[in-house]
């Protein structure tokens, strides 16, 4: 089978819920098989506000370090199957997983690396606590080779990387994020697993919501590495040929593929929606001035969805209570028309955000 760039992106937007917006409650959303990525403060609800028109508390849902440490919206049911599913391959996939150059010999741990941290999270965090003490906690329980000297704090402790990849395994739920961050114990919180299980599965639900792929793709998405995801490649995956380019998708999702059509929806996506996950950057945005605009190195924007394509950058804050002031800066130019439904979906970022007026400034 041989599709375009533009028959991808349109199966993608089907895909994860962008094409049409529903009245699903948030943990039904199919997105949530894959996680969404809390980014910034409220990106998660703008995500869910992008793909359905019901209220957005959902107390099957929470967030825990998911996907390469970051922390992710799951339900609460996956998490037995993900944690497993995360959860190393081998001590090589361990070492890619969590090689810094703040801990060097961290690699020669590889999976032990993960279990002696998933531990001491069980050991320490018994009730909600602030992130700092808990570091200082675990820090005094892992071997040494996974702390380091950080010169902003003037303490030893674990490097991040390692303690959010081990995070879920250790039973952690990330409670609130900022200058008052604090985690919890997950609430019958599965057990710390002793070996990866359901590998296959994890891979073929990001090839079923941002395929088609490559190996190479899902181990970046990961944090892992292509030879590490071959390894572990389903085998009944069917090849298709995206403008010349092998990748793979699920049999299952083939005929969803070959009916995808583009559909002229407008919305504004969060940094890091999962629409922005697909390691496939040229696909999504091919022109690599414009790929560096929606992904920085650090502070990234949300984007513009605009009939069926990324066409720009857009930026919120909040005045107040009331009111969210969004800054879109579109790659090229906007109808009248454009403008007027880029203005009425600022709403959805409002109701997402908890106030009831939006303001729209098109830079």
């Amino acid at each position: 089978m041989e599709v375009d760039r533009g028959t991808v992106m349109a199966y993608r937007l089907a895909a994860l819920g962008l094409a049409e917006r529903g009245d699903d409650r948030p943990g039904d959303l199919p997105v949530l098989d894959l996680g969404l990525q809390e980014y910034t403060p409220g990106s998660t609800q703008v995500a869910l506000a992008a793909r359905t028109d019901a209220e957005l508390t959902d107390d099957r849902l929470l967030t825990v370090w998911a996907a390469r440490g970051a922390p992710h919206l799951h339900r609460r049911r996956d998490l037995p199957a993900l944690v497993k599913a995360l959860w190393p391959v081998t001590d090589a996939d361990a070492a890619t997983r969590i090689k810094s150059a703040q801990i060097p010999d961290a690699g020669r741990l590889g999976i032990r690396a993960f279990t002696v941290t998933a531990q001491a999270f069980r050991e320490v965090v018994r009730s909600s606590m602030p992130r700092g003490e808990v570091s200082t906690q675990v820090s005094r329980l892992v071997p040494a080779e996974l702390v380091y000297d950080c010169r902003a704090c003037g303490a030893r402790h674990i490097a991040g990387n390692v303690w959010q990849h081990s995070g879920l395994a250790g039973g952690i739920e990330v409670e609130s994020r900022g200058r008052e961050a604090t985690l919890g114990p997950i609430r019958d919180a599965p057990p710390l697993p002793t070996e990866n299980a359901g590998i296959a599965t994890l891979i073929t639900t990001y090839l079923r919501l941002l395929g088609p792929a490559t190996p190479a793709e899902v181990g970046r998405y990961l944090g892992s590495s292509t030879a590490e995801m071959r390894k572990v490649w389903p085998a009944d995956l069917a090849p298709v040929r995206v403008d010349g380019r092998q990748a793979w998708l699920p049999a299952g999702s083939l005929a969803a593929l070959a009916a995808a059509e583009r559909v002229p929806v407008v919305r504004l996506v969060p940094p890091m929606d999962p629409l922005l996950q697909a390691r496939d950057r040229d696909l999504l945005v091919p022109e690599r001035a414009r790929q560096k605009e929606i992904w920085k190195l650090l502070g990234n924007p949300g984007a513009l969805l605009l009939g069926g394509e990324l066409a720009g950058v857009w930026r919120a804050k909040l005045a107040g209570r009331k009111r969210v002031d969004l800054t879109v800066t579109p790659f090229g130019t906007l109808t009248a028309k454009d403008r007027r439904a880029v203005e009425r979906e600022s709403a959805v970022v409002a109701r997402a955000r908890g106030v009831a007026e939006a303001t729209v400034t098109f830079a």
